[in-house]
């Protein structure tokens, strides 16, 4: 089932109502993206048109999508042009910089000499899944061996979660092939076991591409977390996603049932499959973006879980896999740290993107994005998508994990090796060559969406709302979702720092939603100035890797450190609980990596590395590791030090007069 507006059945349809639509006539770009159209429901508690793009049903796809096909006919999307006057160029703002933990690593070479046999595929097709070539097999991981032993899609695709479901988690911990079933295959159905601090009991990581979600969604899983009590919670995930904790096995198939019902899934959503496509949160109402990301999110998401049904094709990669689609001048998707990043450019009079490739984070190697030399137009997005997925399915490495990710294949082949390759899986053949015609404004001043701001549509207005570290319980989502009805399209966006946006409010309303309780106590506009940048993964609260606490020590920390500086612009803080950094802590200006450290005893305790100089936006950069090993019992005086001598704080002291 999908969410949106109800379209009647038309040959084609050319979507240039916004939500809502705008009074003012617009111009459009002479370049359309068609795509298959299937009638969607209507949104529930708004009547205004809302984007939640059907699923994609391409030719080239139906081998892949084993599911019978609804009727379709097509549609044409057409982009609007900036109102703000675009600057192209052809200097890149990507300048890559690696962070490596372990031994330093050389930028990926344009051309390597690669033995042919290195470059066939090893993987193959068995009944419908796809299963690692027996000559490969040595020295695998053991991820990789019980993918093997099991394709972990059939719990899904056969069923195999109902009878999960009926054991009991004693029975299920007998046996070494349904332990493998709960700790690691249940992961492609989006749901971790929490053996460590929660035994018996899940997080179930949602796909939400591009952040938008709605109210029904929203109810949705506050009821599935609320009959969790104090176990049940849910998290706002650097990935505009939602990740809801406390769910227990035997809930799991009517969850599923529950999820499909208001147009969500958390189909392939962890270990080694394709991550939540990030687009712009602003996407639509933006009076200054390039592109709507709504459909490329939307039709890369339906593509990669073949409409939520479960796509054998690429849910065998060698590891996890990021992808984002820029719509921004303010690179609000973070797209140097993705595993491909779609950046808007023209081609001849054609809207297209080039293309960024091996950006990632892992505890021994961080890397940004490196340009592939590539441009697709906007019809070939998904079919770009594809083949880079192929290529990296195909000729992956499978062995260290930690040395499994895209950017390591590219590093082996050398990026033109590596673009040849996913040339050859395009369904021509071929990529041309990127444009110099980027549409991303190299010197823009990144923009704060937190607080209110006038959308493109005249007299409505969105307000971006601060989630203090991401986190939410059942009452709060129930009262962000009543907000969304009363006061906008019944739509919420959430956003990579781990906070949301409530879109489409009237300009007459603006008072009466910022004098909402739920706004003045918890969830404000307008945070603290150190209090807006935080951002915290879940930290060993839950999850079983992190090393120490991350979010009430991140708040903690940011509250004795305002009352030690006062900082007269933002810094972003971002906290992470161990070296995976799902807090991405190297784009952050300061970050905090969990470690053990010592005492001034000598005796182990909690710590923290610190990173300084990330930056997002148009300079986008790594931090670098500043200090090691600091215990988080002192951590705020150093980080107070950090502020005074790295970002202009002026100790309280001294501005009260009192040195």
């Amino acid at each position: 089932m999908f969410l949106g507006s109800f379209l009647p059945p038309k040959p084609t349809l050319n979507i240039i109502e916004e939500s809502p639509p705008p009074k003012k006539k617009q111009k459009t770009l002479p370049f359309a993206l068609k795509v298959p159209f299937i009638p969607l429901q209507k949104c529930p508690n708004s009547d205004i048109p809302s984007l939640i793009f059907p699923p994609p049903q391409f030719h080239q796809f139906q081998a892949s999508f084993q599911t019978t096909k609804p009727h379709m006919s097509s549609f044409s999307v057409r982009f609007f042009a900036p109102q703000q006057p675009l600057l192209p160029s052809t200097a890149s703002s990507f300048k890559p910089k690696t962070w490596v933990m372990a031994a330093p690593t050389t930028a990926p070479a344009a051309s390597v000499d690669v033995d042919g046999g290195r470059l066939e595929p090893r993987v193959e097709e068995r009944e419908g899944y796809f299963v690692l070539k027996e000559k490969f097999r040595d020295g695998i991981n053991p991820q990789e061996k019980i993918k093997i032993e099991k394709d972990p899609l059939k719990l899904f695709m056969e069923g195999g979660i109902d009878e999960l479901a009926k054991m009991s988690f004693e029975d299920l911990d007998k046996a070494k092939a349904t332990k493998d079933d709960i700790d690691v295959r249940l992961k492609w159905l989006g749901l971790f076991h929490r053996r460590k601090h929660q035994y018996g009991r899940f997080m179930m990581r949602l796909k939400l591409p591009n952040g938008v979600t709605t109210s029904a969604q929203t109810r949705y899983l506050a009821s599935v977390i609320r009959k969790y009590g104090k176990e049940g919670c849910a998290d706002v995930t650097t990935r505009q996603n939602w990740q809801i904790r406390g769910v227990v096995l035997p809930d799991v198939p009517e969850i599923l049932k529950g999820l499909d019902e208001v147009g969500l899934t958390s189909l392939q959503s962890g270990m080694d499959n394709v991550r939540n496509p990030v687009g712009n949160p602003l996407a639509g109402i933006d009076p200054d973006e390039i592109v709507d990301t709504r459909p490329y999110t939307n039709l890369l998401s339906q593509f990669i879980t073949a409409n939520s049904r479960g796509n054998p094709a690429v849910a065998n990669l060698p590891r996890k896999w990021n992808v984002c689609v820029v719509g921004s001048h303010d690179l609000y998707e973070h797209p140097h740290i993705n595993d491909l990043a779609y950046m808007p450019a023209t081609k001849n009079g054609r809207f297209g993107f080039n293309l960024l490739v091996g950006g990632f984070f892992s505890a021994k190697r961080c890397d940004e994005a490196i340009p592939l030399d590539a441009w697709v137009s906007a019809d070939d997005v998904v079919p770009l998508c594809k083949a880079v997925l192929e290529a990296y399915r195909d000729l992956g490495f499978r062995g260290n994990r930690q040395k499994t990710r895209m950017m390591w294949l590219i590093d082996e082949l050398g990026i033109e090796v590596f673009r040849s390759e996913v040339a050859k899986r395009m369904p021509q053949k071929e990529l041309e060559r990127a444009s110099d015609e980027d549409l991303v404004q190299k010197q823009w001043e990144r923009r704060d969406y937190l607080g209110v701001h006038p959308q493109k549509q005249e007299g409505f207005s969105y307000i971006g709302i601060h989630i203090p570290v991401g986190r939410v319980q059942a009452d709060d989502m129930d009262e962000l979702a009543r907000l969304a009805d009363t006061y906008g399209s019944g739509e919420l966006r959430l956003t990579v720092e781990q906070n949301i946006i409530i879109p489409n409010v009237e300009n007459s309303k603006l008072e009466a939603l910022l004098n909402e309780p739920l706004l003045k106590d918890r969830f404000s506009p307008q945070p603290r100035i150190l209090m807006k940048g935080l951002v915290a993964c879940t930290g060993n609260q839950f999850c079983g890797q992190a090393i120490i606490e991350t979010k009430a020590r991140a708040l903690k920390v940011t509250e004795e450190v305002e009352r030690l500086v006062s900082v007269s612009r933002p810094v972003r803080m971002h906290w992470t609980g161990c070296p995976n950094t799902c807090g991405q802590v190297q784009v952050a200006d300061i970050g905090f990596m969990g470690c053990m450290a010592r005492d001034e005893n000598g005796k182990p305790c909690e710590g923290a590395d610190i990173f300084l100089g990330g930056r997002i936006g148009s300079d986008s950069h790594l931090g670098e590791l500043y200090k090691k090993g600091v215990p988080c019992k002192n951590l705020v005086p150093v980080v107070a030090d950090i502020l005074v001598e790295h970002f202009g704080a002026v100790p309280r002291q001294r501005e009260e007069g009192e040195d």
